[in-house]
């Protein structure tokens, strides 16, 4: 291979007349440039943990600090009270330096520890200041004094510029709750959903949980809150997502696809080209975090921590369970075309190839014509299927030579693009009320929840897939990280493609500096008994993917505008139509789970809202109850969305209750004892599963001037075999995305009959706003 030759710096052979050495100069240059690059980004690394850790403070507040402490010393005024002194006294080697010496030595000394005290001042009483969340459960309008001078104080507190990580020490940890309060509040929350009989049943199961080993399991979660960083992540983590053995392909990975209103460019090579380039820069702010951290009303910090293995990361299977991998550099992607796999570097001489350079190797793979390797083409279908086979395979078949080899260049690839033979495209003509084909896009949401069961590598931290007309896509990996993170780098990435823009032909601008290092084509020998348990687990992969059914809805009969002026939260407004369509649907109400963050507090993840209560299900039966008027029903959703938006503030702050529920458990596991109230309540399915993608996390991405470049998000499959998976995006004013999934084989459910009845539950709740009262 002509690429393995070039990479050899040297060569040498014996002769009669001694060794000869053949250096190869090129190598060796770009040898001393990877390593200065190396060594450049841990100097980056170290410089930027030292700023984190004094921040608030800057170290040119340790210059202004030792500027004055000095100068006023030489003036004769000593402001230390007579520290400066006692140090010139105290340490033997500054006793015996000159006086000058001396005297400058123990200015920097007190000026240090000056300034390290009042970093820690600044850095904790805005970790105090941010215990604080009353400024979540006022009420709509103006802000009240208290909360002005907390955000004033958090401000002053919060420093000037921060990198990404800055306010990681500053973040309180979260508290576990009372068990009593956790069991009150999970009794008020299924009422609605059980007749007397269960409920006086549940009553007492929670009751003897309450009077025997709830405060005893509750004690050891509060012994590890004061251990560890976040009680809840790591295990939430490692059983949740790393213990399970079913396939993660549909069951755990979620999806996102284009901004549908626009398409730049149809040349599939120049289209991946740009979107590579922009996730390698979106990369390149990661690694010295110039990536602005996320701050709630540009003042309250989000924790930063999922951002850290956002790239280079891949889950290795295991026997009992996975585990991440993560590597800190990557010069490199791996490449999935047509059954092929390819190393494709993305740097070259020290810096990164522009996106002109880059659609140079894409289209190289592209018009690669060589045949795939025996089983080659199916390969990926082994992260699609089981984890124990292919935790097994792995082992027996990928430990050693050329199979070895190309796994490394894919599971250590910065990240995993899948170049598809196949396009997919949106029907943007027509709106309720016309004829358009809708299947257009649940094809294309497809298309990215699974593709063929072998064309993403579903074990990455996310595949950028690329199809053969320019529409791009990804699918993500859940444990790593959750969907705002990735949404993220989704929204930064094509606000970038659009900045670097088209020629007029479709191609990328710019001229090509250089010739691109040629792709790597990876070599496998993969003998037939490993082609049979690959095959095996894309049968499984088969049967699992053909069992979706997902639609998805493009909502613009209105948007955040209309529902902006009846005085309600466009989140909880969703969410009751949501609840008025499945109940005219199943006419039944179910156990609704809404996903919500608790990244107010450190390594925090997520928490559920529970949207069927007590308050939603009288909204519910008020809309079909003739009995009842639209004043009475506006009143009723009134209540009823002010209760979902408590539940939603309850659960960003640490007081939601199904994190605190599955701990306990995880406790009374490793106790060997079993809790009938834990066990009933943890194994009660989620029937309606939803989710709200967030959007407008980048200053990049001005949706008041360019609406349509709204990504239409993204979604999931479905929780429960008898359920349904709801994840929508509230896009700009006049638009909202519903991506609904479910399986085929439950013959209660049908995903496009359910996308009627949402369509149907928002227009009948917009009449009831609209009609004279």
């Amino acid at each position: 291979m002509a690429e393995a030759h070039s990479a050899v710096a040297f060569s040498f052979s014996v002769t009669q007349e001694g060794i000869d050495v053949n250096l190869n100069h090129e190598a060796l240059r770009a040898v001393w440039k990877s390593g200065v690059r190396s060594w450049k980004k841990r100097i980056g690394r170290a410089k930027n943990q030292v700023k984190n850790g004094v921040y608030p403070a800057t170290p040119m507040s340790w210059l202004f600090i030792a500027s004055i402490v000095l100068g006023t010393q030489l003036a004769g005024y000593d402001i230390s009270f007579g520290l400066v002194g006692w140090l010139q006294t105290h340490i033997p080697w500054v006793r015996e330096a000159s006086s000058v010496v001396s005297l400058y030595t123990c200015c920097i000394l007190f000026s240090t520890l000056l300034w390290v005290a009042k970093a820690n001042l600044m850095k904790y009483t805005l970790k105090m200041l941010l215990h604080y969340h009353g400024w979540m459960y006022e009420p709509r309008g103006p802000m009240s004094l208290r909360t002005k001078l907390w955000m004033g104080l958090v401000k002053l507190f919060g420093g000037k510029k921060p990198l990404l990580m800055s306010y990681q020490s500053a973040l309180p940890k979260i508290n576990v709750p009372q068990v009593g309060d956790t069991i009150d509040t999970y009794l008020k929350s299924v009422r609605p959903l059980m007749d007397d009989e269960k409920y006086n049943r549940m009553q007492d199961l929670a009751k003897d949980f309450l009077n025997g080993m709830g405060p005893k399991l509750n004690r050891y979660l509060k012994l590890k809150s004061w251990w560890s960083t976040n009680y809840i992540s790591d295990w939430w983590e490692e059983y949740v997502y790393l213990s399970g053995r079913s396939p993660i392909m549909v069951n755990s990975n979620f999806y996102g696809i284009d901004a549908v209103l626009v398409h730049p460019t149809k040349i599939q090579a120049a289209r991946a080209a740009n979107v590579v380039h922009a996730m390698l820069l979106y990369r390149r702010e990661l690694d010295t975090e110039q990536l602005n951290p996320i701050l709630l009303n540009q003042t309250i910090p989000l924790c930063s921590n999922q951002y850290e293995r956002q790239f280079q990361t891949t889950r290795i299977p295991g026997i009992e369970k996975d585990k991440l991998m993560y590597s800190k550099d990557s010069q490199h992607i791996a490449v999935y075309c047509r059954g092929r796999y390819f190393k494709m570097y993305v740097y070259q001489r020290g810096r990164l190839l522009k996106p002109c350079e880059l659609e140079i190797s894409l289209q190289m793979i592209i018009d690669d014509q060589t045949e795939p390797a025996p089983g080659e083409e199916h390969l990926a279908a082994l992260t699609a299927g089981d984890r124990v086979p292919w935790a097994k395979a792995r082992t027996e078949y990928f430990s050693k030579g050329k199979n070895k080899a190309s796994l490394d260049a894919i599971e250590k690839a910065a990240f995993f693009l899948s170049l598809d033979d196949e396009p997919q495209d949106f029907d943007a003509v027509g709106s309720l009320d016309t004829q358009h084909d809708s299947t257009k896009m649940d094809r294309f949401g497809r298309s990215m929840l699974h593709g063929k069961g072998y064309d993403r590598w579903f074990d990455k931290s996310f595949t950028l897939v690329v199809l053969s007309n320019g529409r791009i896509g990804f699918n993500a990996e859940h444990s790593w990280a959750d969907a705002p993170v990735m949404g993220h780098l989704w929204e930064v990435s094509t606000a970038d493609d659009r900045s670097l823009g088209y020629k007029a032909d479709g191609h990328t601008n710019g001229e090509p500096e250089m010739t691109p290092p040629n792709p790597i084509r990876l070599e496998w020998e993969l003998p037939k008994t490993c082609i049979a348990v690959i095959e095996n687990s894309l049968e499984v992969a088969n049967q699992l993917l053909n069992d979706v059914d997902l639609h998805i809805i493009m909502h613009n009969a209105y948007g955040k505008g209309f529902m902006k002026t009846c005085r309600v939260s466009p989140d909880a407004y969703i969410q009751l139509a949501l609840q008025l369509a499945y109940y005219r649907s199943a006419q039944k109400f179910c156990l609704t789970y809404e996903s919500s963050m608790t990244r107010l507090y450190k390594e925090g993840r997520t928490e559920t809202v529970r949207s069927c209560t007590i308050e939603s299900c009288a909204f519910v039966r008020s809309m079909d109850d003739p009995s009842k008027t639209d004043a009475d029903r506006i009143k009723l959703m009134k209540v009823a969305t002010e209760t979902h938006q408590m539940g939603y503030r309850d659960a960003m702050t640490g007081k939601g209750i199904d994190r605190h529920l599955f701990c306990m458990y995880v406790v009374s596991k490793y106790l060997g004892t079993d809790s009938p109230f834990l066990s009933e309540v943890l194994s009660e399915p989620w029937r309606l599963s939803t989710s709200q993608t967030p959007h407008q996390q980048t200053t990049k991405l001005d949706l008041v001037k360019h609406p349509e470049h709204i990504s239409a998000g993204g979604g999931f499959g479905p929780v429960a075999d008898d359920g349904y998976g709801v994840s929508y995006i509230v896009a700009g004013e006049d638009v909202i995305f519903f991506h609904v999934s479910c399986k085929v084989s439950c013959p209660t459910t049908n995903s496009k009959k359910f996308g009627d009845s949402i369509n149907q539950a928002m227009q009948d709740i917009k009449n009831m706003f609209s009609s004279p009262r």
